[in-house]
């Protein structure tokens, strides 16, 4: 499985406050584009992956809606948490 508990761990760990602070917006950003660049690969090899391609769409949706969070609530965290995972806009 592409998404272990070590993973996440890690992530959040660098995104978040701590390994176990798994609500943070930036560690939840973090994890989301983790999952978004694994489905795009997957999709790459398997175009015709319906359900694949719907829940790739949901989460880039997900995740813009917590960047837009992020920017009402502090434009800072924002700008910092796109240039760290490299985001556009």
């Amino acid at each position: 499985m592409y998404l272990t508990k070590e993973v996440k761990e890690e992530i959040f760990a660098k995104h978040g406050k701590s390994s176990n602070d798994t609500g943070t917006a930036e560690g939840q950003i973090a994890l989301f584009t983790h999952r978004i660049n694994h489905l795009t690969e997957h999709l790459k090899n398997n175009r015709k992956d319906y359900n694949t391609e719907r829940s790739l769409v949901k989460l880039v949706g997900k995740r813009r809606s917590l960047l837009d969070y992020l920017t009402k609530k502090d434009i800072l965290r924002y700008r910092a948490i796109v240039k760290e995972l490299g985001l556009r806009k």
